[in-house]
């Protein structure tokens, strides 16, 4: 007994295949910009308290912010080109949506912890 796939037929194409992953690239470069500026310069909330008398809670989000920067265009990256790369079928949809949404989360953690910064 043998069973036949079905052939891909112009119905199974996804239209607004491409709505998902622009929106993630408007964001991005929105977004990714400002990210490095201010998380660049976040290192200076401690200048005023001098590299021992900082609270640890700042040094704290300090360090969680460069590492956000650090590794986040291991995860940006990747997840915004496969969001692009894959098939323009109904059936990947969802994950295309998924991998858009995780590529713009990095460079909102980095402004949300930028703009979350306690006080020294």
């Amino acid at each position: 007994m043998t069973t036949a796939t079905a052939p891909v037929h112009a119905t199974d194409q996804d239209r607004h295949a491409w709505v998902a992953p622009l929106i993630a690239t408007i964001l991005l470069v929105l977004l990714g910009p400002p990210a490095l500026l201010f998380g660049g310069l976040s290192a200076m909330a401690g200048d005023s308290c001098g590299p021992d008398g900082c609270p640890s809670a700042l040094t704290t989000s300090v360090t969680a912010i460069y590492a956000t920067l650090g590794f986040g265009i291991l995860v940006t990256l990747p997840a915004l080109v496969a969001s692009w790369a894959l098939p323009w079928h109904r059936h990947w949809s969802a994950l295309r949506a998924w991998l858009a949404a995780v590529a713009v989360l990095p460079p909102l953690t980095v402004l949300l912890l930028v703009f979350t910064l306690p006080m020294p």
